[in-house]
């Protein structure tokens, strides 16, 4: 009963503040958090940028990144970022209203906006901020005209071009020529923003990079910088001993720690315990290895593209920190970074993302705010999406809206004492487009995983990520860890219930029923 009566409170709050009939007060009231200083804040977003892919993290020796290595070294770095759902309108969506996916109603890269959302600039606005938007968007449909909660706005259709984009700057439409990359030019232009802002009030600025999304475009000074690197592939990658990547037999070019002299046969092909059958068959899909984006793309050259292109990314972050250094800025100004979902290459023989494997739910997430915390912190607890708008709002004075599932990350970075969630939940609801992965709801706890699958005849994966970090050791017929794997079951309905999830979100799409989807730019 308790639970029934905090859904609908919820969904009075939620609908209340963002109705037709409330007026702007009502909506949009903000309550100031006493002595607290509004401090500057810019949000740097990367697309399908996977939590190790960095280079102070050592996952991919040859990559370099020495702006997001400086960010975290001065800054604090998440190891356990995830999102709620690992897609980019969805994610999108949590990061800037603060809620789940089921409530916010993003559900997919084609579900529309609901009206009574209310995203956090808007709060900061009201709170006589400067904000300001560039870049992706790409939320409820296929436009770049601004949206609400920005002052500034710069942005394109649907996923964009690398090269040569039209931006919608402030309403007008200009198209830059000239092998335009993308990814200069956005921070290009948030660099000028801040350079020309009313520099008596404090800003906002959502920079929102395009890269790294497939197809994978570098920018032309970074080409080929990576073309001779070796490819390491994860000890979940199962195959057959016949296949070539990069002109290395899989099995040899494996990283170091699961090398293998003989093939891998039987039980190392699908792991141990029970695989589900979506996942077999998705490796010979648009998004599993044995036929990627149907064999348009070699996987190592895809591999390889894939870090030649977030160099790009890596120089607009230096880009941004120099600029505060110049202005002297560098200690009063909160900067974060992070992905909006990861991205998996070769783990459990899939690329891409929407499953809840570590590879596509952990993104990058760095922090820095001198004034508020000190640096050099590597952080073990789990922090999520949802919990960016809240941990804006208190380093610009403003106490979060109780509808808000997230919650603020500044008192763990200001106290070891704080008492934080001891498990994450997972979302992803299965889309006409990209038919291969199902319907899923999730939980993980530091220790252990469950997914469920919804609307399919396959079997449900629990894994103890403790012993088994590569998620290759699927527990959920063991008898010894039914007792967790009803607790954890539990904990998702009762999640679900209490956030008004229950029910499936449907949408109104009309889909034709011919076309190749490959040239509907939602993958």
């Amino acid at each position: 009963m308790k639970q029934l009566l905090y859904g609908i409170l919820l969904l009075v709050l939620i609908n209340g503040c963002g109705s037709e009939d409330s007026s702007k007060e009502n909506k949009l009231s903000v309550k100031l958090i006493a002595n607290v200083k509004p401090r500057n804040v810019i949000f740097i977003l990367a697309d399908d940028h996977r939590y190790d892919f960095m280079g102070f993290t050592g996952k991919v020796p040859w990559l370099k990144t020495p702006n997001m290595d400086r960010l975290a070294h001065e800054g604090a770095y998440f190891r356990n970022t995830f999102v709620t759902t690992s897609l980019c309108s969805p994610s999108r969506a949590s990061i800037l209203t603060g809620l789940y996916s089921h409530t916010h109603a993003v559900v997919d890269n084609q579900a529309p906006v609901p009206d009574n959302l209310i995203f956090f600039p808007q709060y900061l606005q009201e709170a006589d901020y400067q904000t300001s938007f560039f870049g992706k968007w790409h939320m409820g449909q296929d436009t770049n005209e601004p949206r609400p909660g920005f002052n500034h706005w710069e942005s394109f259709k649907g996923q964009g071009e690398y090269y040569n984009p039209t931006l919608n700057i402030n309403g007008k439409e200009v198209a830059y020529k000239d092998s335009t990359y993308i990814t200069d030019l956005l921070t290009e232009h948030a660099v000028e923003w801040l350079q020309n802002r009313n520099k008596e009030k404090p800003f906002f600025l959502y920079l929102s990079h395009k890269a790294v999304h497939a197809e994978f475009a570098p920018a032309k000074r970074h080409r080929g910088v990576y073309k001779n690197e070796e490819i390491f592939l994860p000890p979940s990658f199962r195959t057959s001993d016949s296949q070539v990547i990069g002109k290395q037999r899989i099995n040899e070019s494996l990283s170091p720690e699961v090398s293998r002299k003989t093939p891998l046969k039987g039980e190392d092909y699908y792991g141990k315990g029970r695989t589900p059958d979506w996942q077999k068959m998705q490796r010979e899909s648009w998004h599993g290895v044995d036929y990627m984006y149907h064999g348009q793309i070699d996987f190592a050259d895809f591999y390889r593209r894939y870090c030649e292109t977030l160099l790009g990314v890596d120089e607009s972050v230096g880009t941004v920190l120099d600029y505060l250094d110049k202005e002297g800025l560098a200690e009063s100004t909160l900067v974060i970074y992070m992905g909006d979902n990861g991205f998996s290459f070769g783990e459990h023989g899939l690329i891409d993302k929407r499953h809840f494997y570590e590879e596509s739910v952990k993104v990058p997430f760095l922090i820095r705010c001198k004034e508020l915390f000190e640096g050099g912190k590597t952080m073990e607890p789990m922090i999520q999406n949802i919990d960016v708008a809240p941990t804006i709002l208190a380093a610009a004075g403003i106490e979060k809206p109780e509808y808000f599932h997230g919650q603020s990350i500044l008192p763990l970075l200001q106290s070891n004492q704080y008492t934080w969630r001891d498990k994450i939940f997972y979302e992803y609801y299965w889309e006409y487009d990209f038919p291969q992965t199902p319907t899923m709801h999730g939980v993980r706890t530091n220790r252990y995983k469950l997914i469920r699958y919804h609307g399919i005849w396959d079997t449900n994966e629990f894994y103890d990520l403790q012993a088994d970090p590569y998620e290759m050791n699927n527990l959920i017929a063991s008898s010894e860890h039914q007792a967790i794997i009803e607790e954890l079951t539990t904990d998702i309905y009762d999640w679900l219930e209490s956030t008004d999830g229950m029910n499936i979100p449907l949408k109104r799409t009309v889909k034709k029923r011919f076309g190749d989807h490959r040239n509907q730019g939602t993958y």
